[in-house]
């Protein structure tokens, strides 16, 4: 890929997260002026002082007023981007990228999403008409074609297969019953993993992410001048995007045990940040586990496990809390909840506690590396966008 990226050229030095989850409490107003006035105090700054924002809501705004009527911005540059469950990240992408060219001193990233009171337990956008080749399954069935197709091409039973899978449901429900920002926040055993409803396919009810209400923004200006804002600011390392066509729907090569997005992302942004073995050199991950499958996926596409052995670093704690490389920390989309604009901006908030190592002592993870890695991606297997960032605590 060609991109050069904006490597230490742009710091985070604010940010704020709602609690994620049925916030019948709160509109969308209110979770983007919590976040953003989080965020303002970790800087210790004002909405005046910001040159131009970047809101990203998949449907719970169509403009920058949705961001600009509630905090009460006027006369400024306020964008509206969406690109699928990457939302949260692209707002920030843009926003970095803003400052580093120069056009900018000072931006805000807000990603906010009000989903539970609508009705419709999704993502909720109209379609064009197509040419016939687009599936109509819902997302859990989309996702379920892992498990029999990885299963075969590595040769495991399904049964065994379902036991790692409630294994990397029963992490994640572990590190989010210690997070209070947490949707979910209770333990889940195997057993209760195991024996619950099946949704499509193999995939049950704790193996599909929970839908969410919440919001999270980014404060970002030039590396150079981080320290006026706070001591142990956050460096954009890598901002990779990949987006497929969709021709794994009509490809009869593709056999659904890999992303090709996410991998091609991923090597994009380890050459921007100049990470050459990212299971040795990175603190931790957030990767979008939208399904347990997808994370197992992941750790082979990010390359933290070789083909084919992500089951067995599940199983072997490999990337739990305190393993060799901690991957969702907070809980991930499974426990921590999934508002599709904010969820890429969360997965920031959460490296930019534990990297500063303020995310309290249950949760806290060992910094003796300073790199943490955040994935999103949007779409199904076939068809997806994905975006990988890297931030650090240390500029190269």
């Amino acid at each position: 890929m060609a991109s050069h990226g904006i490597r230490d050229r742009v710091a985070i030095v604010g940010m704020g997260c709602t609690k994620f989850g049925e916030r019948w409490d709160k509109d969308v107003d209110d979770l983007i002026i919590d976040a953003s006035m989080e965020a303002f105090s970790s800087a210790g700054v004002t909405k005046d002082d910001i040159d131009a924002y970047w809101l990203g809501t998949a449907t719970s705004g169509s403009s920058g007023m949705a961001l600009a009527r509630p905090l009460q911005i006027q006369g400024k540059p306020v964008s509206r981007v969406e690109n699928f469950c990457a939302t949260g990240s692209e707002a920030l992408r843009a926003a970095a990228y803003a400052v580093a060219s120069g056009a900018y001193d000072i931006t805000m990233a807000v990603g906010a999403e009000k989903i539970k009171d609508g009705g419709y337990q999704g993502i909720a956008s109209p379609k064009p008409a197509g040419d016939g080749t687009a599936r109509t399954l819902t997302a859990a069935a989309m996702y379920s074609m892992i498990v029999p197709a990885y299963a075969k091409k590595y040769g495991l039973d399904e049964d065994q297969l379902m036991d790692v899978l409630a294994t990397i449901a029963a992490k994640n429900h572990s590190n989010g019953a210690k997070n209070p920002r947490a949707q979910f926040r209770n333990e889940v055993s195997k057993e209760t993993i195991l024996a619950s409803p099946r949704l499509a396919g193999r995939l049950g009810v704790f193996d599909c992410a929970g839908v969410a209400d919440g919001g999270a923004a980014a404060i970002v200006v030039r590396a150079e001048d981080a320290h006026r804002y706070t001591d142990k600011p956050l460096y954009i390392k890598a901002f990779a995007v990949a987006t497929g066509t969709g021709s794994g729907l009509i490809d009869p090569e593709y056999d659904y045990t890999h992303f090709p997005e996410c991998e091609q992302a991923g090597a994009d942004a380890y050459s921007q940040a100049g990470v050459i073995e990212p299971r040795r050199e990175l603190a931790m991950a957030e990767v979008h586990d939208c399904f347990t499958p997808t994370e197992m996926v992941l750790m082979e596409d990010l390359g933290f496990a070789e083909r084919g052995t992500a089951w067995k670093e599940e199983l072997a704690g490999t990337f739990d809390l305190h393993g060799e490389l901690p991957v969702n920390p907070d809980g991930g989309l499974k426990s921590f909840g999934h508002p599709v604009g904010a969820s890429g901006l969360r997965m920031f908030f959460e490296c930019w506690l534990q990297l500063r190592n303020e995310a309290g002592p249950e949760r806290q993870i060992s910094t003796d590396r300073t790199l943490g890695l955040i994935h999103n991606l949007g779409g199904y297997p076939g068809e997806m966008v994905s975006l990988v960032s890297i931030v650090g605590t240390e500029l190269s």
